[in-house]
């Protein structure tokens, strides 16, 4: 990476308290939360479905026995620890530079880190209720379980507070990063293909001329940044000076 392109980003960070940062998947995939796209030899070998297929609301509910041998196995990461991006983040923050954190994730790893304003477009794997008596349930409850997690009050069903696919996004969420992202002064995108919508649409919302661009690979937004910078997120995070 270029140290030309780490010296633009530190100006621009310096000379502004009024940031927002939009991420995905490759802020944990630093953390070693492994990208569910990513179809490894492990995960050939023990699926017969694609993850976007075990990953859906109607497979959640034909088949919940196979939905949860993926999920225990592939989402549910609960020794993951913050790295150098989720830090710089919390840092920022504290420091009245960045306003808002927006996320893909659902493994909590930003509040871990100390950030405190997160919005979890895609829900979270800390929250779970049960889908007959509404009982809330912890990360931990649900690591204990095997098979198909029940409530331990009424016996129901206990479904992750994640967003699957053919599910909305939460209406409040969306609003509230979209007023985020609209007010910014620099949007700092990072970790994310910005393939998966409506989430990647919110960047259409930004009115300033100071978007980043950080990514291991290119997206279909390379063009539109002010500042590309392709490489490790919490490489380059951990450069920068507050």
């Amino acid at each position: 990476m270029s140290s030309d392109k780490i010296l633009q980003l530190q100006e621009m960070v310096t000379n502004t308290n009024n940031i927002v940062f939009f991420g995905g998947a490759g802020v944990s995939t630093e953390s070693g939360i492994p990208d569910f796209r990513s179809v490894d030899g492990l995960y050939n070998q023990k699926y017969d479905y694609p993850p976007e297929t075990i990953l859906s609301h109607s497979f959640y509910i034909s088949k919940p026995e196979e939905f949860y041998r993926f999920y225990f196995d592939k989402i549910l990461c609960l020794d993951a620890k913050p790295n150098a991006a989720h830090v710089k983040l919390a840092e920022l923050e504290q420091s009245g530079k960045l306003k808002a954190v927006i996320t893909q994730n659902i493994d909590g790893l930003h509040q871990m880190a100390g950030s405190k304003e997160v919005l979890e477009l895609h829900g979270s794997i800390h929250r779970n209720y049960c889908r007959k008596c509404a009982k809330r349930f912890d990360a931990i409850y649900m690591k204990k379980c095997t098979g198909v997690p029940l409530c331990d009050e009424c016996g129901g069903s206990i479904k992750p507070d994640v967003v699957l696919y053919e599910e909305g996004l939460d209406t409040q969420t969306m609003e509230k990063a979209v007023m985020y992202i609209s007010k910014a002064d620099i949007l700092i995108i990072g970790g994310t293909s910005l393939a998966v919508y409506p989430a990647a649409g919110l960047i259409d919302y930004y009115r300033g001329n100071k978007l980043v661009l950080i990514n291991k690979s290119a997206t279909p937004m390379d063009k539109c940044a002010d500042l590309l910078i392709q490489g490790s997120i919490g490489e380059i995070f951990s450069q920068i000076r507050i």
